[in-house]
């Protein structure tokens, strides 16, 4: 079946980017280097929860709450420390301004297998281009630094757009940004609700990056699935 696709929206964070460590390990050795010693696993715990209960208390990096998104990570940063039993204020102000500096570089990131070559051959086809990530201001950077930002006419951040997936809206704003219709659409990431279902439901195509053996989630059809980036071309190849 033809897609007649005109825009491809791509998810960035376990689609096309990584962290080379957990958390909890790349927290854990910056709180060395400051001459504190945590568990990697405690911080890793302590990180979870506190993203969670930041994340419930102000959504989407505290917009419209007078929160500004680093001001957000500074607080779950300097909190995840405190949770894994560090008290010393000044050593916890610096900590999180450096992890928050950090967590823009390319040290931080590495580019998922595939990646690179699937963007590049889908903008030879002639396919036009964004970003429809729940993620802060940092995320141009973040591209830019592992040399991906070069793909894409747009980057559309949840903190931009004032909404997060899977709320319809952000892809709204995509479609508008990227020129299409959503039936011309079809979004790309490795999240049922957030990236899958809440494309779909936004009227657009959509496709579920599921690496072979990730547990079971909801059914999707097989032709929906790419078990790895470059399985793409082959769903919608003009």
């Amino acid at each position: 079946a033809m897609l007649r696709l005109r825009l491809l929206t791509w998810d960035v964070k376990d689609t096309l980017l990584r962290l080379r460590q957990p958390v909890g390990q790349s927290y854990a050795a910056e709180a060395r280097a400051h001459g504190l010693q945590v568990q990697p696993e405690a911080l890793g715990r302590s990180f979870r929860e506190v993203y969670g209960a930041q994340s419930r208390r102000f959504p989407n990096y505290g917009h419209g709450q007078g929160l500004s998104s680093r001001q957000w990570w500074l607080d779950v940063v300097k909190q995840s420390f405190r949770l894994s039993g560090v008290q010393d204020e000044a050593a916890l102000t610096k900590l999180a301004e450096k992890l928050y500096r950090d967590y823009c570089s390319p040290n931080t990131w590495e580019v998922l297998p595939g990646a690179a070559e699937t963007l590049s051959r889908c903008r030879q086809l002639g396919f036009r281009m964004g970003v429809v990530s729940n993620f802060d201001s940092r995320l141009e950077a973040i591209l830019s630094q592992c040399n991906l930002r070069h793909h894409f006419e747009f980057v559309l951040t949840s903190e931009a757009a004032g909404f997060a997936k899977p709320d319809g809206r952000i892809f709204e704003q995509a479609l508008r940004l990227g020129g299409a219709r959503p039936e011309q659409a079809a979004h790309i990431g490795d999240d049922y609700s957030r990236d899958y279902r809440a494309a779909r439901a936004a009227g657009m195509h959509s496709f579920l990056l599921r690496a072979a053996g990730q547990g079971e989630g909801p059914e999707v059809p097989p032709e929906h699935v790419l078990p790895t980036l470059s399985h793409l071309l082959a769903r919608i190849e003009k």
